[in-house]
């Protein structure tokens, strides 16, 4: 049986869901509803519409210019099994993958949500937090608001706690 997401759609060549050209998966459904959120048609669980991750991997991967995948949302942790089985499959393509959720990291390693170890294991960089109105901030890159993180998952999990990504690319210009 092939996975299923639930989406509000697919961005082909964004530049402004992490550094350099990359696609960016929107999925549907979110339980944060943070007050101010720029996405607030996709917090409806029921709203959006189907695809395979197999017809999903297949339109991410028609443009050879790519550099990076992100899942954003709604809330990606909420289909973190199929958002794995994606991951694993782009990152074999080579591409980087970044996730936004409104989960910190330290919720997310708690064991609570459902598959977020799997969804995890695949992320190279977790932009985390919700988005708080009171602390937006127009001049973050990729961000929203001051309390939001980016993070290395794979030092993140090595040390058992959140560390900042180092990379410089997620702050170049």
């Amino acid at each position: 049986m092939c996975e299923t997401l639930r989406l509000a759609g697919i961005v082909g060549d964004s530049i402004t869901d992490g550094p350099g050209l990359r696609a960016t998966v929107f999925v549907q459904g979110c339980p944060h509803r943070c007050p101010g959120c720029h996405n607030p048609q996709t917090h409806d669980p029921a709203g959006g519409y189907e695809k395979t991750v197999d017809a999903v991997y297949h339109e991410i991967c028609r443009n050879p210019l790519l550099t990076g995948e992100t899942f954003s949302g709604g809330e990606p942790f909420q289909q973190a099994a199929a958002l794995a089985a994606l991951g694993r499959r782009l990152k074999d393509a080579g591409l980087e993958i970044a996730v936004y959720t409104g989960y910190t990291l330290e919720e997310l390693l708690a064991g609570g949500v459902p598959h977020a170890d799997e969804l995890l294991a695949v992320t190279d960089t977790l932009v985390d937090g919700p988005f708080i109105l009171e602390q937006r901030n127009l001049l973050l890159r990729f961000r929203g608001s001051e309390n939001q993180r980016i993070l290395d998952v794979a030092a993140s999990l090595a040390a058992g706690h959140a560390v900042p990504d180092t990379s410089g690319r997620w702050d170049a210009v």
